[in-house]
């Protein structure tokens, strides 16, 4: 019995939060023994997902919503989209996790506790709206590589944590600081710890606003892992790549941040227009930075049928990077005529925002119900597919919906 090498107690604590609840006699585990419930790989079950989620990759994970299941003013962690650019650590170890500030720009060098950054900074709390780049990538002709996102890449859950502002604040940041870039703790596909999978960043105008917040809670409880238990970094409005999972270390840099999926055509569209299918220089791409004008119907899911002469109650989220959404219309005619929809204001900034709309058809028929957002700039999402680009990111088109009266 003295040879029988027992689980340590921050291991225990580390495999219940990635677990998800307590591990009842956790203790009496040989070490480097692993739970069946992490051998799992059915990700509904590892996850806690709703039925409907479609799995598009699953080294890394990458799973998707469908519209329908979006009706939620809260996104919950079940009808969450993941998108993983490398493999979830299993060695979380909450007791003992820290993040560092550092790089060419910080003043002084930095290594915070969770518990100094609890305990030493005020605490707040945001509806965040996260989008990946390439949500409806699969829209794009000729197709464009990488995950085939529909339109279930987004999310907007609350978060809470400490604004980055506050930590760069206490730190220092020198007049030279232009960029953020995170750092995390999720393995490469390859196994290499030596390459990172992503570490991405923003400038510091970004960097330095109220709601962009180092996170270790959404909704009101501990980070789910598949979302970046037990910190992560959360920038709402801009492609949910700049949000890193699972951060312990972020540079201030004097330079673009140059990490892995920083540069070459990552999270890049063409700077001028280009035709379908055409080659870009590297030189001739800009990073996406304010994610475009967007909505999504979320009620009825498409293919409803209704009876003659019954109105049809319509509803879903806008939103619009860092700017509102202004106006909300919808269309039961392809486009030729547009009608006002209700919008509600967000609950703060870079929040969703919900629509509404009672539809009344003229005849008993096939109908598409589209809907148009306008952003406070005045622009609107187009109709159809917007300019192609060689990665298939900002697809904004108008969301729309089958239905049928009968």
């Amino acid at each position: 019995m003295e040879r029988r090498k027992f689980i340590k107690k921050t291991t225990l604590t580390s495999l219940a939060a990635l677990i998800g609840t307590e591990i009842v006699f956790g203790s009496n585990m040989l070490k480097n023994y692993k739970p069946l419930a992490l051998q799992e790989t059915d990700p509904f079950k590892l996850f806690s997902l709703d039925s409907e989620m479609v799995v598009l990759n699953d080294k890394p994970w990458n799973i998707e919503a469908k519209a329908h299941l979006l009706d939620d003013k809260i996104t919950p962690s079940s009808k969450m989209f993941i998108r993983n650019n490398g493999l979830i650590p299993t060695e979380i170890d909450e007791q003992n996790w820290t993040l560092t500030i550092d790089g060419e720009s910080v003043k002084n060098k930095t290594t915070f506790t969770l518990n100094d950054l609890k305990t030493k900074f005020k605490e707040y709390t945001y509806q965040l709206t996260l989008e990946c780049g390439g949500n409806g990538r699969s829209e794009f002709d000729p197709p464009a590589k990488g995950n085939q996102w529909t339109v279930g890449a987004v999310s907007c859950a609350t978060w809470t944590g400490v604004r980055l502002k506050d930590v760069l604040e206490a730190v220092g940041i020198k007049n030279d600081a232009v960029y953020i870039g995170y750092h995390a703790a999720d393995t490469h596909l390859s196994g290499d710890p030596s390459k990172e999978p992503i570490s991405r960043g923003a400038p510091m105008s970004k960097a330095l606003e109220d709601e962009t917040l180092i996170a270790y809670k959404m909704n009101g409880k501990k980070i789910p892992v598949a979302h970046g238990f037990p910190l992560r970094l959360v920038a709402g409005g801009w492609p949910a790549s700049v949000s890193g999972k699972w951060i312990n270390r972020i540079s201030i840099r004097n330079i673009e941040h140059d990490g892995t999926k920083m540069t070459g055509t990552a999270y890049r569209v063409p700077k001028f227009p280009v035709a379908p299918g055409e080659k870009v220089k590297d030189e001739d791409m800009k990073i996406i930075e304010s994610m475009p004008v967007k909505s999504l119907i979320t009620y009825p899911k498409s293919g409803a049928i209704i009876k003659k002469g019954d109105s049809l109650a319509i509803r879903g989220h806008a939103w619009a990077g860092d700017l509102e959404v202004a106006k909300m219309e919808y269309s039961i005619d392809f486009g030729a005529t547009w009608h006002q929809a209700s919008i509600e204001k967000p609950v703060n900034r870079l929040a969703w925002q919900h629509f509404s709309a009672k539809i009344n058809f003229p005849k008993v028929g096939y109908y598409e119900v589209w809907a148009r957002a306008t952003d406070s700039n005045n622009i609107a999402q187009p109709m159809l597919l917007p300019g192609w680009n060689p990665k298939g990111y900002l697809n904004n088109a108008c969301h729309r919906i089958a239905i049928k009266v009968k």
